[in-house]
């Protein structure tokens, strides 16, 4: 493959694992969800979330409920990314729950960044939890392995717009942005906005031919000229 500018990360079945996300912390935001939102019921941060929940949600459905359906339907809805990464906050500070990133993910992070290669994410969760769920890794603080983080507020990650957006906000051209994910249907995206893709096979991922494909990072490496 050409040459980079930079690399740009799914998190959930490509740097870290989809199974943890899903079993351990969705669970954990919809135990804590109404709790959370009672004991916050003042915080202006809050009930933007929940008006904003209350715009997207079916006519006359209560928010909290519609958060709790949506955790269940896996729904990439802005609103929802933003009060769990608030809900998981408080399992980071307590201890309650620690990230998670698969050992090879980890290394490349580590090898391109003293490469100098610039690292980015664009995942559904909000920006804040991407930083969280790495900065309370049980490796330690691997927060500083990312020079920067995109969530849905550019975009639906199978809209090719949002890759371009992603790729102007980077100064760099798309064909010099390469993206890394499990999902087919983001890596359709982005190759449409002229960015260059590989899935990532993980866990139950199903190899898609359409798209050069590695096992671990350790097959992925990236250069720039």
């Amino acid at each position: 493959m050409a040459s980079i500018d930079a690399v740009l990360l799914d998190i959930e079945g490509t740097l870290s694992s989809q199974s943890y996300v899903s079993k351990t912390l969705f669970p954990f935001s919809r135990a804590r969800l109404p709790g959370y939102v009672a004991a916050h019921a003042d915080d202006p941060a809050v009930r933007q979330i929940l008006a904003d929940t209350a715009a997207l949600a079916e006519h006359g459905e209560d928010p909290v409920a519609a958060l709790i359906r949506w955790i269940d339907e896996d729904r990439k809805a802005a609103p929802l990314k933003a009060i769990q990464g608030r809900i998981w906050d408080e399992g980071y500070a307590t201890g309650a729950l620690h990230g998670q990133i698969f050992p090879d993910s980890l290394a490349a992070l580590r090898r391109w960044q003293a490469e100098g290669m610039p690292r980015h994410i664009f995942s559904s969760g909000s920006a804040r939890a991407q930083i969280q769920f790495y900065r309370n890794c049980q490796e330690g603080d691997l927060s500083k392995l990312f020079d920067g983080h995109f969530d849905l507020t550019v975009g639906p990650k199978v809209e090719p717009a949002s890759y371009i957006a992603i790729a102007d906000k980077l100064a760099v051209p798309p064909a010099r942005l390469r993206f890394f994910s499990d999902n087919p249907r983001e890596l359709v995206a982005a190759e449409a906005a002229g960015v260059q893709v590989i899935q990532v096979i993980r866990e139950d991922t199903a190899p898609d031919p359409r798209f050069v494909q590695v096992y671990s990072f350790d097959e992925a490496p990236v250069w720039k000229d």
